[in-house]
Formats: structure tokens, sequence, C-alpha cells
């Protein structure tokens, strides 16, 4: 479905953690002495300063991430949530999200962050062993993983988890059962991310290395089978959702809708009278050109399995698609299999999934 015009998205980004994990290559503070209301307090103005700009927008999710949301006082998200409905209109279905992780648990918390607001709760397990969570630098055990999946269930309609799989000493028989335990949870959303070893994190400086392609392709294609076996839509590369429950903010993201980022390290995007703005924190504007935004446009929308609509494409951006990629590349990608195309639609294969950094280097070239 298209991004209607009229629409805002809402990220919140707290950057604050109790501890860094070794492959986190993500903007982060460790610090024991957070000023939080003070950092609430900027946010609320930050939220006043974007709506002298979109003050004709409706909100349609809000998403707080980091970091660690869950360190946020639920009083404080709270306040957020008042003074964004005090700002905007807000839609009746509006998706609220917050990213929580187990080490922040105490008895209460889940049913304080739901009745402070948020509607939808996404779970950072990481793996569903002990080895490997120690492995991955996270300070929760599975005892306390598999508490805190309960307890999301019974609190929350809309929930999701996070795994990684592809660890160094990870094998299929290892991941299989990881993903047959998750599937019992009834989960409305699973993502799923592939390790990947970024530069300047913990584990490129001791030198770890990521599991062979081979293995690591097929834990992917055995993920896609297996979840779509369970009643599991595979929506987006890394993400799975029962019907009706793909996660609406992360579509804005994909299919080229408006948003705003509050807090340090978050950026938004927005169409302001036919001209493209990036934002960055503290509210930094810079305009950029429609071919920028088109190939922005590009590398998002082939992240989905539907792909890239040819009309909308247009519509976002002021381009017709074709005339923004090679389209001698295009057709090479089709003949080898790697992308398809109606009348419509522009959209990876299933072997294409595997190869979007690729394709989208040959489309641009």
């Amino acid at each position: 479905m298209p991004y209607p015009a009229n629409e805002l998205a809402i990220y919140i980004h707290w950057p604050f953690c109790k501890s860094k994990c070794p492959y986190c290559d993500f903007y982060k503070e460790v610090r024991k002495d957070v000023p939080q209301d003070e950092i609430i307090a900027q946010y609320l103005t930050d939220l006043q300063k974007y709506h002298k700009m979109t003050s004709d927008r409706t909100i349609k999710s809000v998403f707080f991430g980091g970091g660690t949301p869950s360190l946020i006082e639920p009083r404080n998200i709270e306040k957020i949530l008042n003074k964004i409905q005090q700002l905007w209109p807000i839609k009746s279905n509006i998706e609220i999200s917050l990213e929580a992780n187990p080490n922040t648990h105490y008895q209460t918390l889940f049913s304080d962050l739901r009745l402070a607001g948020i509607n939808r709760l996404s779970l950072g397990i990481q793996a569903l062993n002990d080895d490997d969570l120690r492995f991955l630098g996270r300070s929760h055990d599975l005892a306390t993983a598999r508490k805190c999946l309960n307890e999301v269930i019974k609190t929350f309609d809309n929930h999701s988890v996070d795994l990684i799989y592809a660890r160094p000493t990870q094998d299929i028989k290892q991941w299989q059962n990881e993903l047959n335990e998750i599937v019992t949870y009834g989960l409305k959303h699973i993502s799923l991310y592939q390790l990947t070893i970024e530069p300047n994190t913990v584990f490129a400086r001791k030198n770890i290395k990521p599991l062979d392609d081979d293995n690591a392709v097929k834990m992917y294609n055995l993920t896609r089978n297996f979840l779509a076996q369970n009643g599991y839509e595979h929506y987006e590369v890394s993400n799975f959702a029962k019907h009706g429950f793909q996660s609406l903010h992360n579509l804005t993201y994909w299919q080229g809708g408006d948003y705003i980022g509050i807090g340090k390290s978050a950026h938004g995007r927005l169409k302001l009278n036919n001209r493209f703005i990036t934002t960055v924190y503290p509210f930094i504007h810079e305009e950029i050109s429609p071919q920028e935004r088109a190939e922005e446009l590009l590398i998002m929308g082939l992240r989905l399995t539907q792909g890239i609509n040819l009309q909308e494409f247009e519509n976002i951006c002021g381009l017709p698609f074709y005339q923004c990629i090679n389209k001698q590349k295009l057709q090479q990608l089709k003949e080898l299999g790697l992308l398809h195309e109606t009348d419509s639609h522009i959209y990876p294969t299933y072997d294409g999934m595997l190869l979007l950094n690729q394709i989208v280097v040959e489309l641009c070239a």
C-alpha cells in the first residue's frame, strides 16, 4: 500500500545502554548518570519545533528505539506521547512501538509500558541459548529471556522479537532448535538478522569471523521456509509477520514515507513544498536532489518482497523509475533470475534477496 503524503511517523532515539554489545556499530552511550528529565524536556522541545514544519500531518506511528529505550521511565514515555497527541492529529490505529531488553526487566515493566501508551513491544532476545548470549555480550540469560517472552505475550496484543543467526560456531541443527522454540510463543512478528562484523566494533578488533557464506545461506533459506510453514509472511529481507502485523513504522522507511527523528544521532526524511529534506539531530536540515531521493527509494524499496511500486516511486520523488536506473543492468538482472518486473512493480526474486547490495550497485551504475 502507498504511504499517504499527509501521514508522518516519529522515531524517538534513546542512545543509552547498560553495556555495549561487541557486534553493535550504532551510536550508543553507556552511562549510569543519565539526566533523564533534562533529556526528555529537550525531546519535547524538539517535537514542538518539528510541529511547526509538519502541523498538517497525521501521526501514524511512534517508535522508541535505541540504545535501550526500556530504560526510559514509563512516566517519561507518557509525557512524550501526551505531547505528540497535543501537537498532531493521531490515527485511530496508531502503532506505538518500543524496543526492550531483558536486562532492564522488573516485575511491572511491561504493564507499566502498556499503561504509558505503548501498544507494540519488540524484545531484543538475540539468541536462545546461554553460550551464544554470552558470546554476543548480552547481559541476560536464557531463563530471563523466556520469562520476558511469556510476560510480553500476556501484556501486549502486538509483539515482536529480534534474533541473530549465522553466529560463528552455530550449525543448522542449533538454529532449527531456536526457530522451533520461538514459534511456540505465538509472536506476531519476528526479526532475524544475520551476524555481520562491522568495522570499529569489538568483534572487528578481536578479528571475529562470521559464519561462512554457504552455511549462512542455508540458515536463511531454512528460516524462510520454516516460518512460512508456521504462518509468517516474509515481507522484508529480515522481517516476518503474521497476517496484518507487519511493522507499520518500519514500512515508512522502506516505502519512502515521511518521518522525523528525535534524540542524538536520530535522522528524518521530509517532503515539504516539493523539496526533499534530510534532518539530523540537533535540528539540522539539508536539501537533497530528486535523484538522491530516488536512490534512497531504490535501496529501501528492494528490501521488500513486494518490491517497488513504480507509480508510487514517481509520486514520491517526481522521477520515473526507469529514468533513475541502468536499464541494461535491469535486463541482465532479470535474465539472471534476481529481479522480476510487472507492469506495476519491480521486486527481488527468492535468489535476489540474497544479493540485494550487489543488485542495487548494478542498477545505480
